[in-house]
């Protein structure tokens, strides 16, 4: 065994070479700092480290459940994570449909660019165009007003019950184009002469789309679906910082942005780590459950 395994190193000595640094990487980056997940169940001081902190075991987390602001910060997560998913998800695969759908090529390729785009800027960039176009004086109540649509400016972000859809909407016009890429790429490798077929039938664009381009692409809807599930608990820490303010704080601070808050502005190390374990536990159930639906409904899932 040991030789025919050598064996079969030996021979693909090129593929080894190019693989191993990445696994070397990842044990470094990902693997060896899991250690620092001890932490958690100490109370972790920086001058003591990780071998001589008092270990105090789940006190953090009955800390964390105990907190006045905990099922606030879940609600706000879920709540934006579960906008995202419901209406940028279809949105996705719509926009791959309708790009898929164009014959021009010129057109096809500057609706692409364009839709990818925004995802290639930071949200420090976005973030100030969103918060000068939603400004009292911005482009967005102007065009209320001279709509007569609205009699006085409209208070977008400094208004806490309208933050949700603002992080919402503004996530979906960055990462709508791009997350098109997957299905494009299915698309393109549906065999043309099915398209033929349902035309010679008498099959109009509508029922083609729904019973070859749909199903041609369903494995890679299984697998986003799944993958957008498990990191529901992930409302984007660089939107939240950008358009979080003083008056739209009760809605605006989710999971991530509270870790940061405690982790590095408040120094509590370790209940801000029991916090991330937290969210990372959930995530991993929410992915496995996920995975089982979609297996028990159309027998697909990634693993």
């Amino acid at each position: 065994m040991n030789y025919k395994f050598k064996k079969i190193f030996l021979s693909q000595w090129q593929l080894q070479l190019m693989i191993w640094p990445s696994i070397i990487l990842m044990i470094v980056f990902s693997f060896i700092p899991m250690f620092g997940l001890i932490i958690a169940f100490q109370d972790y001081s920086p001058l003591t480290g990780f071998l001589d902190s008092e270990f105090v075991g789940i006190e953090n987390f009955k800390a964390f459940f105990g907190d006045r602001d905990f099922y606030n910060v879940l609600t706000n997560t879920l709540g934006i994570s579960l906008l995202k998913l419901l209406i940028g998800f279809p949105l996705e695969i719509i926009l791959a449909i309708l790009i898929n759908e164009l014959r021009l090529g010129i057109f096809k390729k500057f609706t692409q660019t364009i839709s990818y785009l925004p995802h290639f800027l930071s949200w420090v960039i976005l973030g100030g165009m969103i918060i000068s176009w939603l400004s009292s004086s911005g482009i967005v109540n102007s065009l209320l007003l001279s709509l007569h649509l609205t009699s006085e400016p409209i208070a977008f972000l400094t208004n806490p019950n309208g933050y949700w859809w603002v992080a919402t909407i503004s996530d979906i016009w960055k990462e709508v184009g791009w997350g098109t890429i997957l299905y494009l790429a299915a698309m393109s490798g549906i065999d043309p002469s099915l398209y033929e077929a349902a035309k010679v039938d008498g099959a109009k664009k509508l029922k083609r789309i729904w019973h070859i381009t749909l199903p041609g692409i369903s494995y890679i809807i299984v697998l986003m679906f799944v993958l957008r599930v498990g990191s529901v608990l992930g409302s984007n820490l660089e939107q939240a910082l950008v358009l979080q303010n003083s008056s739209n704080m009760s809605k605006s601070e989710v999971l991530d942005l509270y870790v940061y808050h405690l982790g590095l502005t408040q120094g509590d190390f370790s209940f801000a780590t029991a916090v991330g374990i937290f969210s990372s536990v959930i995530s991993v159930i929410l992915l496995l459950l996920a995975n089982f639906l979609t297996k028990k409904i159309n027998d697909s899932s990634i693993f």
